[in-house]
């Protein structure tokens, strides 16, 4: 064999690397042989001395290393198997005391013997008065044979679980259904109640529902109760337990009504750190279900845009009050807070029109603000600068393609807020840690070049004049800049030919 045939199969860990042996062939094989050797999890083997016949190879080959493998796996499985047998041999203990103690009853007439897929089988003698006192199922089967002192043989067969089908068994037996589930859990509930509903024992079906309707679920739980219960078909008995998850009736105006409380709720929220906590909340969770539209109940656009009007209402009295404000006043402060907390709210609402694709009469609806930009002009930068962040939010999503608005309300919006968002983005930064920089000035540039190259000329020599001054305390959108100049005179594109001057020839051929 070729040395680098060798050195492949020695890297895929096939063969040895004799030079990694810390003994010779031999004394390795004696070596694995001894320290493969598997213990139980609940122990652990004392620990070898270090010599050289003992201590652990490095560098087990492939081979070894699936041998031990599929025996850590066989010894799982034996010692679950062995598990199961010890529940059920107790399960059996637990039949042959209750038929005697509780129904007074002798040596059972019916040999029943549950097989799993498998072929794992168990039998038990069971009395069929108690079978069919309990199981339609087994009363319909056993009432074929109406002979008396006749031993009956029943075999149930392909079972999921051999364990569930012996435990619902002992669970006839029973006085007090109830009592003996208390302190199952719901996964072990959800398999009897299957195999209840399988061999028609109302009791047990009664009982499992109870316990659910009781208890707490976890999510993985709830889907698999919801999953069962929809498989089942209990109708009615089941409605109990269904009224945890389901409404009724569901429309969507009542659930517009509770968006609309629940948003409102934390938009007028006292406690900061609340608000915050219960935006982000709210927010995750109007974003994961973004991703079902099947049934699926949503806040409105209506109510969105609703509270958009009424946090814009309160920015405008703000910042007239602001304007008429005497700087010595202690109230100021407030007066700040208050701007800030209401452009926060705004912004927070179009963060979720973004999300749900309903942003693109917020654009013109911003854009038409003119009296709430006169009065932003007119006020200290220190009261206003984070009304400005909602027009850098707006220039992000149009540079993401996030919002698809006409080019006329692209330049409207830039038209009513850019001079703005350039006085006040130095405040921007500094203010606030979460506001990106690169992310806004990217954002700004792709939405300028998104307009007619004499729209671009106009915006992009205002602010080239403008950053010749500012520097650093303006965004630098030299990128818009350098397309724009490539596109005005480098790359200049002649007008598309029009269609309308094609001439068309018609041929006739010969025949």
């Amino acid at each position: 064999m070729a040395s680098r045939e060798i050195s492949t199969m020695i890297k895929q860990g096939f063969i040895s690397d004799p030079t990694l042996s810390l003994s010779s062939s031999p004394s390795r094989t004696t070596s694995t042989t001894t320290t493969s050797k598997l213990y139980s999890p609940s122990s652990s083997p004392p620990p070898p001395p270090q010599t050289e016949s003992t201590r652990p190879i490095p560098n087990q080959t492939l081979f070894e290393m699936m041998s031990e493998e599929h025996l850590r796996d066989s010894k799982a499985i034996e010692e679950s198997r062995k598990k199961t047998q010890t529940r059920i041999a107790k399960f059996l203990d637990e039949l042959k005391t209750r038929s005697s103690n509780d129904w007074g009853l002798g040596s059972g007439d019916v040999r029943l013997t549950v097989v799993s897929r498998d072929g794992h089988r168990v039998s038990m003698d069971v009395h069929k008065r108690v079978l069919s006192e309990k199981s339609r199922f087994f009363a319909e089967k056993l009432s074929q044979r109406k002979e008396k002192g006749v031993s009956h043989t029943v075999e149930i067969s392909e079972c999921d679980d051999v364990e569930v089908y012996v435990e619902t068994v002992v669970l006839m037996y029973s006085d007090d259904l109830k009592k003996r589930l208390i302190g199952e859990n719901v996964n072990k509930v959800l398999a009897l109640l299957q195999v209840s509903a399988a061999i028609m024992f109302d009791a047990g079906i009664s009982s499992c529902l109870e316990y659910l309707e009781a208890v707490p679920w976890s999510e993985d739980e709830e889907e698999k109760v919801l999953s069962l219960l929809c498989q089942l078909e209990l109708h009615g008995s089941m409605t109990e337990v269904l009224q945890r998850v389901l409404y009724e009736p569901s429309t969507s105006v009542r659930t517009d009504d509770i968006f609309l409380k629940l948003l409102s709720g934390v938009l007028q929220a006292k406690d900061d750190k609340a608000r915050r906590e219960m935006k982000t909340l709210i927010s995750r969770l109007l974003r994961e279900d973004s991703f079902d539209y099947n049934s699926r109940l949503d806040v409105s656009k209506d109510t969105l845009y609703h509270l958009c009007h009424r946090c814009l209402c309160s920015l405008v009295l703000c910042l007239s009050e602001a304007m008429c404000m005497d700087s010595s006043r202690q109230d100021r402060g407030v007066l700040m807070a208050e701007i800030a907390r209401e452009a926060d709210n705004l912004q927070w609402l179009v963060d979720i029109l973004i999300d749900k694709r309903m942003a693109n009469d917020f654009v013109k609806l911003w854009a038409d603000q003119k009296e709430l930009a006169e009065l932003h002009s007119k006020i200290p930068t220190m009261y206003r600068h984070e009304i400005s962040r909602i027009t850098a939010q707006l220039c992000i999503a149009i540079g993401r393609g996030n919002i698809l608005v006409p080019k006329d309300s692209r330049f409207s919006l830039l038209s009513t807020w850019l001079d703005a968002l350039y006085e006040d983005f130095r405040w921007m930064r500094r203010a606030s840690r979460s506001v990106d920089k690169k992310l806004i000035e990217e954002g700004l540039s792709q939405t300028i070049l998104t307009l007619s190259l004499r729209q671009q000329e106009v915006i992009l020599l205002n602010w080239f004049h403008r950053f010749l001054n500012k520097g650093d305390d303006y965004p630098n959108i030299q990128r818009a800049f350098e397309v724009w100049w490539r596109r005005a005179f480098i790359r200049q594109y002649a007008d598309v030919p029009d269609s309308s001057q094609m001439q068309i020839t018609i041929c006739n051929y010969p025949t």
